[in-house]
């Protein structure tokens, strides 16, 4: 079997509402595609953190693929690593591109062997993932009442917690938002708040001190990603107060000095951008083995998802107990909840939070979703398709 053509798709849709965050306000949710086609009628999806990284992966990445065996996966992956780290393209969109592709080779490696992903990564230890609902976001003059609304609606759809933002308006206004959400949710439903690397240490260090007495299980991203000596002194100076981070990071050897350094107490690898499969199941390993836990950072399509979901499923715990325990020593996952075609139409059958607030793992081949062509026909802003010749 060989790889006979990659084709990137760059997918757009509008929102009805702009939302915000600490760094910026959205009115489209973008993604982008990455199918591989074999000689043998298979195919493999994959995505990218990114968007527009078409030109690097059809100019530098697709001449080491076409042709080649899609089985092998970590012989591609090293390959298309040596390409963008001599060139220094390594960080951020190069780090995606290869995590596209990555992807896509699980997944038709799947497809070929008739297994789900996690089955390729050594076995499912639990076959629903535990996850946490990220939605409430800034809005423009944004009603409190809708915002605590939205809230308890995730409680009712069987959500054991969820994530809101800071950074985005003053200490004390966003004091009083989250205030209000934990009055509306209820002291047994976690609370998590995400800055988006928007404080420096000090105002980090203000912003958790106001919040600690609310009940929150972690602050997310206090400071820049470039700086994780910063983690570590917010860290010591708001000890009851576990600090997460790292979707940002590409490679087990970015994530090596937020965890060798203790800069986090939970790890979130993105899997569509730290390079794959292949380099996720590295990170969550080094990270395990040094009691940092690991929770993925997903925010994309159901290809994304499912990638995650497999991985999830294979994550060991963080210590060890006769029960194992969500939220503490189980990995937990983050499940957008934000308006998204490109997320809820994808797919014929979108992934849902159950009663018991987690999410089952695809036991269907490969990542165990199809995309339906004619959403990503629809949505489609541009493709490109690179073709072998033999």
């Amino acid at each position: 079997m060989r790889i006979r053509a990659l084709t990137t798709f760059d997918l757009a849709c509008r929102l009805e509402e702009p939302f915000g965050w600490a760094q910026d306000w959205t009115s489209t949710r973008t993604v982008q595609l990455v199918r591989i086609d074999t000689d043998a009628g298979l195919c493999g999806w994959g995505e990218s953190g990114v968007p527009a990284v078409s030109a690097l992966l059809h100019k530098t990445l697709v001449p080491l693929l076409l042709g080649a065996d899609p089985m092998p996966r970590t012989e591609l992956w090293q390959r298309m690593f040596h390409a963008l780290y001599n060139g220094g393209l390594l960080g951020g969109i190069g780090g995606s591109a290869m995590s596209a592709v990555d992807i896509a080779l699980w997944d038709l490696a799947g497809k070929a062997l008739n297994v789900p992903v996690h089955v390729l990564l050594g076995g499912a230890l639990r076959l629903r993932v535990p996850v946490y609902a990220t939605g409430l976001y800034y809005r423009k003059g944004e009603d409190l009442d809708n915002l605590l609304a939205e809230a308890r609606g995730y409680v009712k759809a069987g959500f054991r917690g969820m994530k809101t933002k800071v950074g985005g308006l003053s200490l004390d206004a966003d004091r009083t938002r989250i205030q209000a959400l934990r009055d509306a949710i209820g002291p047994d439903i976690h609370l998590m708040v995400d800055a988006n690397q928007a404080f420096d240490v000090p105002a980090a260090i203000r912003m958790g001190q106001a919040l600690a007495d609310l009940g929150l299980l972690w602050f997310e991203e206090p400071v820049s990603a470039a700086d994780p000596t910063g983690y570590v002194q917010v860290k010591a100076a708001l000890p009851h107060l576990p600090l997460a981070g790292g979707e940002v990071l590409r490679t087990r050897f970015a994530c090596s000095a937020y965890v060798r350094s203790g800069a986090v107490d939970i790890l979130q690898p993105d899997v569509v951008n730290v390079g794959g499969i292949t380099e996720m199941q590295r990170v969550i390993a080094l990270a395990n083995s040094l009691g940092v836990r690991v929770y993925p950072h997903v925010w994309g399509s159901p290809i994304m998802v499912a990638a995650s979901l497999h991985l999830a499923a294979t994550i060991p715990p963080t210590g060890s107990s006769h029960t194992v325990r969500p939220w503490t020593q189980e990995p937990v996952m983050e499940f957008d909840q934000t308006p998204n075609a490109l997320r809820t139409e994808l797919v014929a059958s979108p992934f849902v939070c159950g009663a018991d607030g987690r999410v089952p793992v695809p036991l269907e081949p490969g990542l165990g979703v199809i995309p339906l062509q004619s959403v990503v026909d629809r949505y489609c802003i541009a493709r490109q398709t690179s073709t072998w010749q033999p």
